[in-house]
């Protein structure tokens, strides 16, 4: 079944049309920036847009999951950035392991950063931008402890450990098959499990969903869970990639994964928003960030620019939000038992 929603109306109207015609205005952006330099438009640069699109867009999935619960999570950037040191430090020290080891260590430790958040935010139910804003602060400061203060720079790194994100599977990079497994899976986990269901139901009125019966606080533990181990594939990712880790990686990047998700039409009041619109949020801002430089704009513009589009993001999601109730997506589906209807909040 198709999402619905109660009283339709103009502002519903322009939600619906609102994922195509960002996927519209991201065409006509890419093409403009082709006419005034040819050269965006070849393989290469596609393929590289590609690449650096890929930890964005999946750091934005998990993201979106966290925004549908009427949460945030500050934290995702240093989450990486602790990850990722924690990463190349292990592959300094222990040259010898698999980098599959090192990748599913990285996993883990985001995983448990990102559960300390769900903990909080679930079981003891405080405030999702207070506890992520000082989880932030903590993994920040742990990543200059950790490396008291030192780079780990390539030459440090074995071979493999460097490669594996770079390296190409039908043409495509190991990052941008990541990043597409992603889509895949958390688009399956937001429409056709009761976790997901679940998540927009807490989003949709946190009351009801509890006088029916989902238990909020374990969803939110395994959502900030998600968002953790997420930042932590993402963390040895950007290290592996990039070929250094340093006490400032991904230094404010949790401003631009939420603005991914905000450009996306999630919305911040929570309960409504999916997939299709965290991914085009992502691409869209990359290609600004990555079309801007060739056609030599000033960084200082560039800024203003991404924050304009963020602006009109916000200002569109209120007016659509106006006479339009939450998404509610269809209570039983394949392998789930039918629910009894629920009224909406």
């Amino acid at each position: 079944m198709p999402l619905t929603s109660q009283n339709p109306s103009h502002g519903q109207a322009l939600w619906r049309r609102r994922e195509p015609l960002l996927a519209a205005l991201t065409v006509a952006l890419v093409l403009l920036v082709g006419l005034r330099a040819p050269s965006f438009l070849s393989w290469q640069s596609m393929d590289n847009l590609l690449t650096d699109s890929a930890v964005v867009i999946m750091l934005a999935l998990t993201q979106m999951l966290v925004i549908l619960t009427r949460g945030i999570d500050l934290s995702v950037a240093s989450n990486l950035a602790l990850s990722g040191m924690m990463s190349a430090l292990l592959a300094m020290n222990f040259p010898q392991l698999p980098v599959g080891l090192i990748i599913v260590s990285a996993v883990c430790i985001g995983l448990a950063l990102g559960l300390l958040n769900g903990w909080l935010i679930g079981y003891l139910a405080l405030p999702p931008i207070v506890v992520t804003l000082g989880s932030m602060s903590i993994f920040r400061g742990l990543v200059f402890v950790l490396s008291g203060g030192a780079w780990v720079s390539s030459r440090n790194m074995p071979a493999d450990f460097i490669g594996f994100p770079l390296e190409r599977l039908g043409g495509l990079t190991h990052l941008a098959w990541l990043a597409a497994a992603a889509i895949v899976a958390l688009w399956f986990l937001a429409r056709h499990t009761r976790f997901g269901r679940d998540l927009y139901a807490i989003g949709n009125d946190p009351v009801a969903a509890a006088y029916v019966g989902i238990a909020a606080p374990r969803l939110l533990f395994w959502t900030y869970g998600l968002s953790g181990a997420m930042a932590g594939l993402c963390g040895y990712l950007w290290v592996a990639r990039y070929a250094v880790a340093y006490t400032e990686i991904a230094y404010g990047f949790e401003l631009t994964v939420i603005a991914a998700c905000v450009i996306g039409g999630i919305s911040i009041a929570g309960g409504v928003g999916n997939v299709s619109g965290a991914v085009l949020g992502a691409l869209f801002l990359s290609v600004i960030n990555n079309a801007l430089p060739i056609v030599r704009i000033s960084p200082f513009w560039q800024s203003a620019l991404t924050g304009l589009v963020i602006l009109s993001a916000v200002v569109i999601n209120a007016r659509g939000e106006k006479g339009r109730h939450k998404q509610i997506l269809p209570l039983h589906g394949p392998g789930l038992p039918a629910s009894p209807a629920r009224k909406p909040a």
